[in-house]
């Protein structure tokens, strides 16, 4: 009875938003992946002030610093990938020896600061105690990456793209490497980018994404692979209705928590702007995020994801460049990482931070908002939700029929009032858990007041 009464009451004080009208259109199957609102595909509207919120990484400390020998102020191309327990960085190294590119590695154990191990693998200037994995071709861009594929030959377990033409490379140990064959593996591209190739576990097969130009813009570009060794032809991505602008790199990846969804963090650059006029070279950057359901056709957002900053020296070019790969880093956090002071002597790899799934949120300020969902299927009998209110904020939940009409025991009027900050809470109606809607198309309306709502999944 009294719980009851508090229900009530707070339904009295926070009155909920206009409900949003439903759309006729397909049902999703979610089963029990974790959704994110990086793209719209599960969004079917807004009310109030209910809005998709683009989120930033929060700068952290330098975890590399660029003053080696075979380093230096043109350092660039940054892979973070995790393997086990150790996180390895790899990166272009152009210093000493008149600007001999050669491939770099530093390694760490928590993704926060990374060390240069001395490896004895390759001569540098009269010496092999170094942190140089890789002096042949591809040097310039040389792409890493840990080959998730089942079946994969121990021989091959690493693989890597570089140079342009591009070439392939194979590793056992992420160490040792050597070419796959002599002959290019894609020749059609402009390639003098960070060129990026993984294996895509959602649809199981290679994929390449890499830099060509499309009426003069720095464009990316897919190719597809079953071997790593035979290539589609190359397709141009798309970006809905986004202005074409710059993008140099591309960074795109599965993200880990979510691998059906891929996303990308691409420097933005803007080669006729030069904020201080006494550096030698023109073009400034930030970067921009992307998200795509199926690798070809990409949301981008204009607004920037990384902005320069207040440092001065963030504002010359080609700095703010994203390393390719996200690390969660802590149970609540992933680690992001860009380039800053490029052509500068203390060029370094700055370290940011994000919540997890913090890329964008569904949020609504004081005044409330409300978001309907596209139809979906689901599997399980628990709503888990990655949510932040304010003290005085909130959600509240209403599993609909495809109509957009509440189904019994699962209205907002049986919705507890959540408020608080948690990367995982199980929502509770009076109605009992979902058992009985799984299967069947549903809708959920959230209300949302001084609150973000950063995913959500079902499970048993």
């Amino acid at each position: 009875m009294i719980a009851s009464m508090l229900l009530l009451a707070n339904l009295a004080v926070e009155p909920l938003p206009p409900r949003v009208g439903p759309r006729p259109r397909p049902a999703l199957e979610v089963g029990q992946r974790r959704e994110l609102f990086v793209d719209a595909a599960l969004i079917d509207g807004f009310s109030g002030s209910a809005r998709r919120v683009l989120h930033h990484p929060v700068p952290a400390n330098a975890a590399l610093t660029l003053d080696g020998a075979a380093e230096g102020p043109t350092s660039a191309y940054f892979t973070v990938l995790r393997d086990g327990d150790l996180v390895r960085l790899y990166y272009r190294g152009q210093g000493g020896e008149a600007g001999r590119e050669v491939t770099c590695y530093a390694e760490s154990r928590d993704g926060l600061l990374f060390t240069k191990p001395a490896l004895g693998l390759v001569e540098h200037a009269g010496s092999k105690a170094n942190n140089i994995v890789w002096a042949g071709a591809g040097t310039h861009n040389f792409s890493p990456f840990l080959d998730s594929r089942p079946g994969c030959p121990p021989e091959e377990r690493y693989k890597a793209v570089g140079g342009g033409p591009l070439l392939g490379f194979v590793s056992p140990d992420g160490l040792h490497w050597r070419l796959l064959r002599p002959e290019p593996i894609l020749t059609k591209g402009a390639f003098d980018s960070h060129n990026v190739a993984f294996w895509d576990p959602t649809r199981e097969q290679y994929v390449c994404y890499f830099r060509t130009f499309k009426d003069g813009v720095r464009w990316i570009t897919r190719a597809t692979s079953p071997d790593f060794r035979t290539w589609s032809e190359p397709v141009d991505l798309t970006f809905g209705d986004a202005l074409p602008e710059h993008l140099y790199t591309n960074n795109i990846v599965p993200y880990d928590r979510a691998p059906h969804l891929l996303l990308g963090i691409p420097a933005r650059f803007l080669p006729d702007r030069r904020k201080d006029p006494q550096h030698p070279v023109p073009g400034i950057s930030d970067a921009v995020l992307l998200a795509s359901r199926d690798g070809l056709a990409f949301e981008r957002w204009r607004e920037a994801f990384l902005r320069p900053g207040p440092d001065p020296l963030s504002w010359t070019d080609r700095t703010n460049y994203p390393a390719w790969g996200i690390i969660q880093t802590s149970p609540t956090e992933l680690s992001i990482y860009w380039t800053e002071h490029y052509r500068h002597p203390d060029l370094k790899l700055r370290r940011g931070t994000l919540r997890l799934d913090g890329f964008v949120s569904v949020g609504a300020d004081m005044s409330g908002g409300e978001l309907l969902t596209a139809p979906f299927t689901f599997t399980g009998r628990r709503l888990l939700v990655n949510y932040a209110t304010s003290a005085a904020g909130s959600l509240r939940f209403e599993l609909c029929d495809e109509a957009g009409e509440p189904l019994l025991g699962l209205a907002y009027a049986d919705s507890e009032l959540l408020y608080g900050d948690e990367l995982q809470h199980a929502v509770t109606w009076q109605g009992g858990d979902l058992a009985s809607q799984a299967a069947r198309p549903v809708r959920l309306r959230v209300a949302l007041r001084d609150a973000d709502l950063y995913s959500l999944r079902f499970a048993e």
